[in-house]
């Protein structure tokens, strides 16, 4: 069984379910294929993928905006096609979108979400999400005054105003400043820590290298791979050793071709790629070959690479 597929035995560890989930246009085009994933509760997960690979169609679905062409939702066990109510209610959905009612004071426009979902009204709630977001100040203040910035920050407290177990972040921090951005985390990991799921869609992979428990990528309308991060950082990660040399090299001697060794830094830099799930790295018999050739070398690091490396690694497998 593949790492994403559903496991029905892992079913009370799973806030969301999905089973078999296709979407096809009546253009023709089909958006999901045969999509199994499940994410667990309490966890960050970041669902990473180019433009038009499917992410914000696989979001849709789940919230209900889009229906499926076939295949099984579940969120907290409700069916999200059968018991459409009590499945929504579970979800705070941040769409990419700015759109909100411009002639509402940001009070209002939060207190009026919760109201969609059946809630008894909770001042005391939308006060609390609302300082957390740093708008308090702003309560009062018709939509069509914000910043762009702030405007993000009210379609967030929007999405926890009826206190959902499950928040979805469609392209969160695009566009918003820095300040803002590390507000937003500081929030995620708050919210994180009292039980919530969090699902992420973000174009800045460093991000989701920072902030997910987990990572999916989807590309072309299918999972190509769920993984702990942790793990698909030692498992796809490669590790670069450079070296600074004590003389400039005009070029790579050919006793070192085998090593793939790249030069830099007008001949002062030589730069060894190796995996690091190998059993032998190479670095050994590399130095050894070095000091056979005559290069001595003052300092040395190493870097690992990135998970966007790893991202546009995988992709370019899948293309």
């Amino acid at each position: 069984m593949r790492p994403h597929e559903f496991e029905p035995g892992a079913a009370s560890d799973a806030v969301i379910a999905i089973e078999g989930l296709t979407k096809t246009y009546k253009s023709g085009f089909q958006a999901l294929k045969s999509v199994d994933l499940t994410i667990r509760r309490g966890e960050i997960f970041a669902l990473l993928g180019p433009n038009g690979a499917g992410k914000t169609t696989l979001i849709s679905v789940v919230c209900g905006i889009v229906n499926p062409t076939s295949g099984r939702v579940r969120v907290n066990g409700h069916d999200i096609l059968t018991d459409y109510r009590a499945a929504r209610a579970q979800i705070g959905l941040v769409p990419q979108e700015l759109t909100t009612d411009a002639f509402e004071t940001v009070w209002n426009t939060v207190s009026f979400s919760r109201g969609l979902f059946g809630k008894s009204s909770n001042p005391a709630h939308i006060e609390r999400v609302l300082k957390d977001l740093s708008l308090w100040e702003k309560r009062d203040n018709r939509m069509m005054t914000l910043s762009g910035g702030m405007k993000r920050r009210v379609l967030i407290a929007k999405a926890l105003s009826h206190e959902p177990q499950v928040l979805f972040l469609d392209e969160p921090t695009a566009g918003v400043d820095v300040e803002l951005r590390q507000d937003m985390w500081r929030l995620v990991r708050a919210l994180r820590d009292t039980g919530v799921t969090i699902i992420l869609t973000t174009h800045y992979i460093e991000e989701a290298e920072e902030m997910a428990d987990r990572v999916g990528v989807i590309s072309k309308g299918e999972i190509i791979l769920v993984e702990d991060k942790a793990e698909l950082m030692r498992k796809l990660g490669r590790k670069q050793l450079t070296l600074q040399l004590q003389a400039a090299l005009p070029a790579v001697p050919a006793s070192l071709g085998a090593y793939d060794l790249q030069l830099a830094a007008e001949g002062t830099e030589l730069t060894y790629t190796y995996d690091t799930k190998a059993e032998r790295t190479g670095i050994t018999s590399l130095l050894r070959d070095l000091s056979e050739a005559g290069i001595r070398f003052r300092d040395l690091r190493t870097r690992q690479s990135s998970l966007e490396e790893i991202f546009v690694g995988l992709l370019k497998e899948q293309a």
